[in-house]
């Protein structure tokens, strides 16, 4: 695996876990999304603390180990659980961590959006504000001035956004501005953009089976779902002894009823061809 690999793949297994995290309603993704928000801002300045979590000499549970002792308490088991698991992977640079910690909290905020029905509004509004501070020299010289502080810029975006519009293109757009981090206010627009657009392309496929998937059934499944739909499938897996041998699969409002070996066979028949 290549070093650049290695952050990709730990980034991967990070946005699974919050995906995992965020289907489950008892998740508050809002508190999340401002955790994990923390936490990169922490990382962000404390540069030794970085390096001695992303430290491949390291056994990975002493770093999640570490990481449980520094977070747990002054943020939510989620955040805790998430942080951790992320710090037992290996990364190719420290600030790859610190990057792919970002990228969760606003995938929190999405996913909040999300679940409140507002995300395809929410895209819409992050392109339009875009658009807007590419065509004002003004108004980007303001939000970008370093000698004005967090609560100045912060007002400025209250002003310009508060009741205009909805509530997760404000905190996105806030944090950015407020955060960030070394880049150009349009090149962070454009990322949020991006992932407002993949969160919104994300399907949930609810499926309940009688007893639990293998790994290549849960395969079979996810790639004939994503081929039948024609968008990225993320399963959302549940047990019911009730359903005798058979599952039950829930994609928004339709429902796929039928034995477990007639659906993994048709699996394979649309994956052929």
């Amino acid at each position: 695996m290549t070093a650049h690999g290695a952050s990709r793949e730990a980034t991967a297994a990070a946005r699974e876990r919050l995906d995992a995290l965020t289907d489950s309603t008892s998740v508050d993704a809002l508190a999340l999304a401002d955790e994990l928000a923390a936490v990169t801002a922490l990382l962000d300045r404390e540069i030794s603390l970085r390096r001695v979590l992303t430290d491949p000499a390291q056994p990975g549970e002493a770093k999640a180990e570490l990481a449980g002792r520094l977070f747990g308490g002054q943020v939510g088991e989620a955040t805790v659980d998430l942080v951790s698991g992320m710090v037992r992977s290996r990364w190719s640079q420290p600030r790859n961590l610190v990057d792919a910690m970002e990228e969760l909290a606003n995938t929190a905020d999405l996913t909040a959006a999300q679940q409140a029905g507002t995300l395809d509004e929410v895209e819409d509004e992050l392109f339009r504000f875009g658009r807007i501070v590419s065509s004002s020299t003004e108004l980007r010289a303001a939000l970008t001035n370093r000698a004005a502080g967090t609560a100045a810029k912060t007002e400025l975006l209250r002003s310009l956004l508060g009741g205009r519009a909805k509530t997760g293109t404000e905190r996105l757009v806030t944090r950015l501005v407020t955060a960030p981090r070394g880049r150009s206010l349009e090149a962070g627009l454009e990322s949020l953009s991006k992932l407002a657009a993949e969160r919104r392309d994300r399907m949930v496929a609810v499926v309940t089976s009688a007893v639990p998937l293998s790994d290549p059934q849960k395969r079979r499944l996810g790639a004939a779902l994503a081929k039948l739909y024609g968008r990225p499938m993320h399963l959302n897996l549940d047990v019911d002894p009730e359903v005798v041998g058979g599952i039950r699969v829930q994609v928004g409002d339709e429902v796929i009823n039928g034995s477990i070996a007639d659906r993994l066979e048709d699996a394979s028949r649309r994956m052929a061809g």
